[in-house]
């Protein structure tokens, strides 16, 4: 019988819910005027108008050099969240590991109404399966870890408002390419880093769970690489670099907490 959970289908389509959000936020049509400290908007004010000053920053210390500027920035805002998606890795594996345990009596539960498709059976299964979960303390939304989500998501839209509506980036070049024109070459770059990043992230995952999270992992790339084509390259360059980073991460994560956890160090001694 396929194994499924409350938490996969909602892990699967609420991550790309907030992808998409991500991706239709970055691409509506929000102001595109140049950002200043005269800028009004609290949004504006505090979160892009900051990371406009420092993306100018550190492009003077690098003489002018607004490709570097943000890949620093971009280095500098990982780091900064990597605390946070640390925590949210390890919610999750824990999650999995729990998952794992309560799987067999999910399985039983959904088997007894496999034929009952009335509306009265379907309320008793999920009453059913609420009361296992209880029984195990077991919140498949909550156990996610969306608050890290929801911390990052802010700043990483108000830092790409800061490289779209700072005027000076796009009258430099970095590389082979101009950071306010469109490139052929990146948008192949950030779908293919993601694509890593993705099969990275299912190692060592369970293979029905790999399955679910299929479709999601493949189309993200794609979004990402069509969506490149008809941006200034400074966000492809952006993505590129935040993905690479998220390879660096996901690697760290799952060796961290690979030997910390329970399940981990059972397999390592076998």
């Amino acid at each position: 019988m396929e194994k499924s959970s409350v938490f996969t289908h909602f892990k699967t389509y609420g991550l790309l819910i907030v992808t998409t959000a991500l991706l239709f936020l970055s691409g509506c049509q929000a102001s595109s005027e140049p950002i200043d400290a005269n800028t009004t908007g609290v949004f504006n004010h505090y979160v892009i108008y900051p990371f406009s000053y420092l993306l100018k920053f550190f492009a003077s210390m690098f003489d002018g050099n607004y490709g570097l500027s943000i890949i620093l920035m971009t280095l500098m805002l990982r780091v900064s969240l990597m605390p946070l998606m640390m925590k949210q890795y390890k919610n999750q594996m824990h999650m999995r590991e729990k998952m794992s345990v309560i799987q067999p009596e999910v399985n039983k539960v959904k088997e007894k109404y496999k034929e009952k498709k009335d509306r009265e059976s379907q309320q008793k299964m999920q009453k059913e399966m609420m009361e296992l979960y209880q029984k195990h303390n077991f919140n498949p939304l909550t156990s996610m870890g969306c608050l890290p989500m929801m911390i990052q998501f802010p700043i990483l839209i108000g830092f790409y408002y800061a490289i779209m509506r700072t005027p000076e980036i796009a009258e430099h070049s970095f590389l082979w390419f101009s950071l306010g024109e469109t490139d052929s070459v990146l948008p192949f770059i950030a779908a293919l880093v993601y694509l890593v990043q993705f099969k990275i992230s299912q190692i060592g995952m369970d293979p029905q769970q790999q399955k679910q999270l299929a479709a999601f992992g493949y189309i993200t790339p794609i979004i990402m690489g069509v969506f490149s084509f008809s941006v200034p390259a400074a966000l492809p360059l952006y993505w590129s670099v935040g993905g690479l980073f998220l390879i660096f991460q996901t690697l760290v994560s799952k060796s961290v907490y690979k030997q910390n956890s329970p399940v981990g160090e059972t397999l390592s001694q076998k």
